[in-house]
Formats: structure tokens, C-alpha cells, sequence
């Protein structure tokens, strides 16, 4: 009789214990289900920036004027929009032939727009400019969040938006732009007419 109330105590404990491991282990799956939910809702709210979504709209200080500059600002125009940063070795190779495109189609409609991820002073970024001859526009997002609404993996990557504002290509890493591949491209778009204008008749 005894050793059958210690056999039924040392199973009640072993049931005990295993019931707590399930309810942390159902604990623990809620818990990665409410995560996961959040970021799909996060990224469901932002979307997915890629080819054909919209470009998303961001405020960055021009580091020329130091006045806050926008996508908005651009609307209408073909843009060339690179995320980079100063200490990015790829990012300065590649710079100088995004002078060379917007030296060839600045002229016809082209805008670059350079956004700076760098946490040093706008001066310092200026300097960097200056020194390497750059003259398109040149903006600083210290805080990266320019980086969080495209989603980028890193620096550089550049999105050419089109008139309309919709993302026509993206491209990860450094690009040599004044190729004559990527050259006909943009001068496609530079072309082309909004679409609001296209219904419009003008």
C-alpha cells in the first residue's frame, strides 16, 4: 500500500513536471507567433520595395544647403537614387561613373540623388564631395532610416525610379552607370511621359 502512494507521488511529480515544459513550450510558440505576425504586419504596412512598387518617400538634409530635402521634391523627373556612404570602398568606385551619367543626362531630365548613411557631420560629407568633383545633389540621412523604408541590405544600392514614382530596377552593390547598357535604359524613361500626362493629352 505504501510503495503504491510513493509509485502514484513519483508519477504525479513526473506528470507535474512534464505538464510545466509543455506550457512553457506552448509559452514560448505564442510568443514567436505574436513576433512573427508583428513583421509580417510591419512589412505588409511598408511593402515590399522592388521593381514596380512605388518608391517609398523620405526626408534627408542636402548637405550643400543644409535645407531638408524629399523624393517629393523630384516627382516628374527619372531619378537615380544611391544609398552610400563615405567609409564604402565600392561606393566611391562607383561614383565616378554616376558623375559621368549625370554629366551625359543631367541635361535631358536626369536628377541623382545621393543619400549619405554616414553619422559624421554633413560638413564632413560635403568635403568628401567636393574633393572628388561630384555635382549632383548630395543629401545625409544620419538616423538610416532611409535604409529601414528600402529595405536595403547594404551599402551601395541605387533604385531608378521613373516619372511616375515606381521603382524600375534596383541593384545591389557597385555599377559601372555610363555603360552604354545602362545609359539606354534611363534615356528610355527620359523619354517616356508620365502617365498623367499620357491621359491627360498633353
Amino acid at each position: 500500500m505504501v510503495q503504491d502512494m510513493r509509485h502514484d507521488s513519483e508519477a504525479g511529480r513526473r506528470k507535474g513536471s512534464v505538464d510545466r515544459q509543455w506550457v512553457f513550450v506552448a509559452t514560448i510558440l505564442v510568443a514567436l507567433a505574436l513576433v512573427l505576425g508583428f513583421g509580417v504586419a510591419l512589412t505588409s504596412d511598408l511593402g515590399v520595395v522592388q521593381p514596380g512598387s512605388r518608391a517609398p518617400n523620405f526626408t534627408a538634409v542636402d548637405v550643400a544647403t543644409g535645407d531638408t530635402a524629399s523624393l517629393t521634391d523630384y516627382a516628374g523627373s527619372v531619378v537615380l537614387l544611391n544609398i552610400w556612404a563615405t567609409w564604402c570602398k565600392p561606393c566611391e568606385e562607383e561614383m565616378p561613373s554616376i558623375q559621368r551619367l549625370y554629366e551625359r543626362l543631367g541635361s535631358s531630365g536626369l536628377r541623382v540623388v545621393a543619400v549619405s548613411i554616414d553619422k559624421e557631420s554633413p560638413a564632413k560629407v560635403l568635403a568628401w564631395v567636393r574633393q572628388r568633383n561630384l555635382t549632383f545633389d548630395v543629401l545625409q540621412d544620419r538616423v538610416g532610416r532611409i535604409e529601414r523604408l528600402y529595405q536595403t541590405t547594404g551599402v551601395p544600392e541605387t533604385f531608378i525610379i521613373d516619372r511616375d514614382g515606381l521603382i524600375v530596377k534596383r541593384v545591389i552593390g557597385a555599377r559601372k552607370w555610363d555603360v552604354p547598357a545602362e545609359t539606354a535604359g534611363i534615356k528610355r524613361l527620359l523619354a517616356s511621359k508620365p502617365i498623367a500626362d499620357i491621359k491627360s493629352g498633353s
